[in-house]
């Protein structure tokens, strides 16, 4: 098992990590700084010519679509590879879509590529890889409880050539981007007498389709993420065509699968980058302040703060990339209880580094001078995102005990 970094992948990762430092991460506070300018759910001139510059300069240099894993239309990265570079990209807030790897388009990207049809991939696929448009995904229903996907219940009935769609779906994240062009959609198409786990299914929709409402933003601590955003959307009576049904019906939960694992490392990789950065501003933080007639580096325990972050942050990082590593080994049944484990460990690992760093800027830390109180707010955010942990503990016990019983647990 190698989980060092490979001589492929170093190159890139000196790049990518020297792109964000030197020219993305300097200019995520201007970019930040221009959402209330005018319409919050627009894009200034100022932010599209921060983006599409960066973008441009990233495409230029090679350096784009990174999280194509074992595909020919990527860089043809292992798993524990594309880790290394996401690590660098959780470090800026911009950096994921300047190079191409930002969720939810990278799931959305994958689920076209692996189970869409040529159209799909010739009007969404093609225009997604290129940067030229954004996508949603809609899982999560306000009315159920939807960490039990089992419960989602937005009606899906077909009508001669359409399927219509009739029900609310929340937190759809990026829809509230101007850039949004479609949506793909888990549905509920059978009935009590079908079974649990082949009652659902996804469907591609177009964003503009008639009887599709954003009804508002909704708000992480107060906060609606514009113009990107998290959306609570209503469908009424909306007709798609049925072909936009991916796979067939009854196959949502076998495409929400191979959708979730990826997406699933992808963040921890980030969080792992996010947790690094605030390492960083908390020791620069503990070297230059002082109170009392000392750096703060040397009053109460802030030395064994320190250690400890640095020691979390490796043991973190180990486990994800050996969550990588069973993925890129290509069964993704025995990749599952490993990406349960690390989606706990380094949305908490990460936060609690973060919330270290806060506590050592004093009232800065939640402020809007340092960029902590956001990055505390993702990473809470994170903790619910593509399954609580209580859900991923439950399946790591689970697994845990099915090893001493025979029982069904």
């Amino acid at each position: 098992m190698n989980l060092g970094m490979s001589a492929r992948v170093a190159p890139l990762h000196a790049a990518v990590a020297r792109m964000v430092r030197d020219e993305i991460a300097p200019l995520d506070a201007e970019y930040l700084a221009q959402v209330p300018v005018g319409d919050r759910w627009q894009f200034t001139a100022r932010q599209t010519e921060i983006l599409e510059g960066l973008k441009t300069r990233a495409k230029a240099a090679g350096l784009w679509n990174f999280w194509l894993t074992d595909s020919d239309k990527g860089h043809g990265l292992t798993t524990v590879e594309y880790a290394y570079l996401a690590e660098e990209m959780g470090k800026s807030h911009l950096a994921a879509e300047v190079f191409n790897c930002n969720a939810p388009d990278t799931g959305n990207m994958e689920v076209f590529e692996r189970y869409g049809t040529q159209a799909m991939k010739d009007q969404w696929l093609a225009p997604l890889l290129a940067g030229d448009i954004r996508s949603a995904y809609l899982m999560t229903e306000p009315d159920v409880a939807s960490s039990d996907a089992t419960n989602i219940s937005m009606s899906c009935v077909r009508d001669g050539d359409s399927y219509v769609l009739n029900g609310e779906k929340w937190w759809a994240t990026g829809a509230g981007d101007p850039r949004c062009a479609v949506y793909i959609v888990m549905v509920r198409t059978g009935g009590e007498a079908t079974a649990k786990h082949q009652r659902h299914s996804m469907i591609v929709v177009d964003a503009a389709s008639p009887g599709i409402e954003k009804l508002r933003a909704m708000e992480v601590y107060g906060q609606d993420d514009a113009p990107h955003g998290h959306m609570h959307i209503r469908f009424s009576d909306v007709r798609v065509p049925a072909e936009n049904i991916l796979l067939g019906e009854g196959r949502g939960f076998e495409i929400a699968q191979g959708r979730l694992g990826p997406g699933r490392i992808h963040h921890c990789m980030r969080a792992i980058g996010q947790a690094e950065k605030a390492l960083e501003e908390m020791c620069r933080r503990a070297l230059s302040r002082e109170a009392f007639g000392k750096p703060l580096a040397h009053l109460g325990g802030n030395y064994d703060i320190i250690a400890d972050a640095r020691m979390e942050i490796e043991m973190a990082r180990l486990l994800c990339l050996k969550a990588a590593w069973m993925m890129d080994q290509g069964d993704a049944r025995a990749a599952a209880p490993w990406i349960h484990q690390i989606k706990v460990v380094a949305p908490n690992m990460a936060l609690k580094v973060t919330d270290a760093a806060v506590q050592m800027f004093g009232a800065q830390g939640i402020s809007q001078d340092t960029e902590l109180a956001r990055q505390w707010a993702n990473l809470r955010t994170l903790r619910l995102a593509d399954g609580p942990d209580a859900v991923h503990r439950r399946q790591v016990a689970r697994g845990e005990l099915r090893r001493f019983t025979q029982e069904k647990v």
